[in-house]
Order: C-alpha cells, then structure tokens, then sequence
C-alpha cells in the first residue's frame, strides 16, 4: 500500500516528487559531521542523492572528512542503480564506529559523481546541514538525513517496507 505524501510547504520538498532511478545534485549546504564534539568532517562540497520515497542521502567529499578518521571496512552491498558499495569505518579518537559509512569506488554510469565521496549514517554521529541537526532516516539499512527541508512519509519507518 503507497502511502499519502504530506503537503510541502514553501521551501520544502516531499520525497514523493523525488525520481525513480535516483538523481544526483550537488549542494552548496554545509554539512558538519562532529562524534562526542570531535570534528570529523565539514563541506559545501557534498552532493544529494534524491530517491522517491527517502530523505536525501548526503555523500561528502573524501578530502572533507579529518585525517586518518576514515577507515576500510569490510563488506560490501550493491544498488541497483549505483552499483557496488564498500563500507567505512571512523576512527574518532580512541571511539570506532564500525560500517557507518559507505562509499562507491567504482559507481555504474551516471553515478559517476559520487566517486571519491563518503556517505554516512547519522544515527551515532551528530551531523548538521546548514546547521540544522539531522534525524536519521528509520530502518537499519537506510542512510537518509532528515531534515525540515523534506517532508515524507520516509521509506524505513515501520511498514514501509513494500513501498
């Protein structure tokens, strides 16, 4: 059953209108991803993957991210659209926060954007678009920050797994 999207206010998009295959843009928001207060990364530089039904997923610039934080994780996932997926980990001080992130290597065309970049899930960061704190998106595989900007309802939250 397809849920009813929420009405959009003036300055705010619905999930609802965004495309299947996802589209890629980039943003001039800054995004600050801090754990415990530590900084880990900050751009302007990110880039939005929009997908029907799910907040945008932000994918940061590699080189926006401190040194030595990031770190090779193992597995890996594949999207149908932008292909395979390999998982991050941060190291934050003497923290370790283990696949909560991903990245693309080598995306499948029309993707290929987001190569070089990182996406992280926010559920044990604290990350800020435009210095607004995100909410993470519902559901342990998605990786949507949620924010005023986007109205829903979001793919993950319980029942919405046959959207």
């Amino acid at each position: 059953m397809t849920p009813t999207p929420l009405p959009a206010a003036p300055g705010q998009e619905s999930v609802w209108d965004y495309p299947r295959p996802p589209r890629v843009e980039p943003t001039s928001e800054r995004v600050v991803v801090t754990l415990d207060g530590v900084p880990v990364a900050s751009t302007t530089g990110a880039v939005r993957v929009l997908e029907t039904s799910h907040p945008p997923v932000y994918y940061l610039p590699v080189d926006a991210f401190e040194p030595g934080v990031l770190e090779p994780a193992v597995g890996s996932s594949v999207c149908e659209f932008k292909g395979r997926a390999s998982y991050v980990s941060l190291r934050v001080g003497g923290r370790l926060l283990s696949r909560v992130g991903w990245t693309y290597p080598a995306p499948l065309p029309g993707y290929e954007s987001l190569t070089d970049r990182v996406a992280l899930y926010a559920t044990d960061l604290t990350c800020t678009v435009d210095g607004e704190l995100v909410v993470p998106q519902a559901g342990e595989f998605y990786g949507g920050w949620i924010t005023s900007r986007v109205v829903g309802p979001f793919k993950g939250s319980p029942g919405s797994w046959g959207w």
